[in-house]
């Protein structure tokens, strides 16, 4: 796709004030039946890991994460959950789709600098994303992806009638992708089996940013961590719970970056790239971990305080980005 054409799609997102219904497209904005969260919801099917080649890229899109947002469409089918700092102590999502392309993503919202430096360990990625900052739109050009904001000749985003403006932008990502790129795709550097030995009995771990929180709390009987953001239970557009079979609290530097909001407030810029401590929780444990990742074309490997590869559990992985422990 052409510069010109990626820089269009941006500005007629930034102008456009006209709801569209979301009809056919399957997206559904509005929280459903509630959910305690016990075993009468079957956890998400395991990942098979097979050495069949990528047909495609993953599918990486910017979502939404303040109150208004919620409940967001389509987090649940995500492979790989990725929490970040952004502006006035706030957070938000990426979510990085290869296994499986659901309905409806969203609410869709802009990208970030660091952002970048993050897809960096896939190849040629598709970044869903609703638009950015404008000195920012260059570097999105030069980076190595594929960008799809909105645009005029573009059926992938439809608006929720339901929901104001900005956060009632849905993706179709079959109108990205025609199926999914299959595990292949996930070149995160994750590595998924048994768990290892030690750690300590967790049932709750909360990680908090100015303006935010996250909470994930132990499921014995769905064996997943029920996630909860700013102090409520964080749900499908369905009603259902979000549950991931791994959290990652990822210890990282978080500078200011180059670029400020429409508010004047700076973004922050999430290091990536580099080595720390982390946490990671699986099974109801959680082990204290070595977190490296040498370039933005690599994945991040995680290990035991004895140096030896820290397993994930099969299913979903979250990881929140946060300041030094």
């Amino acid at each position: 796709m052409r510069r010109g054409k990626r820089r269009g799609r941006c500005a007629v997102l930034l102008t456009a004030a006209v709801a569209v219904s979301l009809g056919a497209a399957g997206c559904t904005a509005g929280p459903g039946a509630k959910d305690d969260g016990r075993a009468s919801h079957a956890p998400r099917p395991e990942r098979s890991h097979s050495a069949a080649p990528a047909s495609g890229p993953v599918l990486a899109v910017k979502v939404d994460n303040v109150r208004e947002a919620r409940p967001q469409t389509g987090l649940e089918a995500a492979d790989v959950v990725y929490a970040e700092p952004v502006e006035a102590g706030l957070s938000r999502l990426m979510a990085i789709y290869a296994t499986e392309l659901p309905a409806s993503v969203g609410p869709v919202r802009s990208a970030r600098e660091s952002d970048l430096e993050l897809l960096g360990q896939f190849d040629r990625p598709v970044l869903a994303f609703s638009g950015a900052q404008s000195k920012l739109l260059p570097l999105i050009d030069k980076a190595p992806l594929r960008a799809e904001p909105p645009g005029e000749d573009s059926d992938a985003y439809v608006r929720a009638g339901d929901r104001q403006a900005p956060h009632n932008l849905y993706l179709r990502p079959g109108e990205l992708l025609r199926k999914p790129s299959g595990d292949a795709a996930l070149t995160t550097g994750f590595s998924y089996g048994k768990a290892p030995a030690g750690g300590r009995a967790e049932s709750t771990h909360t990680v908090r940013y100015p303006s935010a929180s996250f909470t994930f709390t132990w499921s014995g009987s769905r064996d997943r961590w029920l996630v909860s953001m700013d102090g409520s239970p964080a749900r499908t557009a369905d009603g259902g719970r979000l549950a991931p079979a791994t959290v990652v609290v990822q210890h990282v530097k978080v500078r200011e970056s180059d670029f400020r909001d429409f508010r004047g407030s700076n973004s922050p810029y999430v290091e990536s790239v580099g080595s720390g401590e982390a946490e990671v929780l699986r099974d109801g444990r959680t082990y204290d971990a070595t977190w490296k990742r040498g370039a933005a074309a690599d994945g991040t490997t995680f290990t035991t305080e004895g140096g030896k590869p820290l397993n994930f559990a099969e299913g979903q992985v979250w990881v929140v980005f946060a300041g030094p422990s």
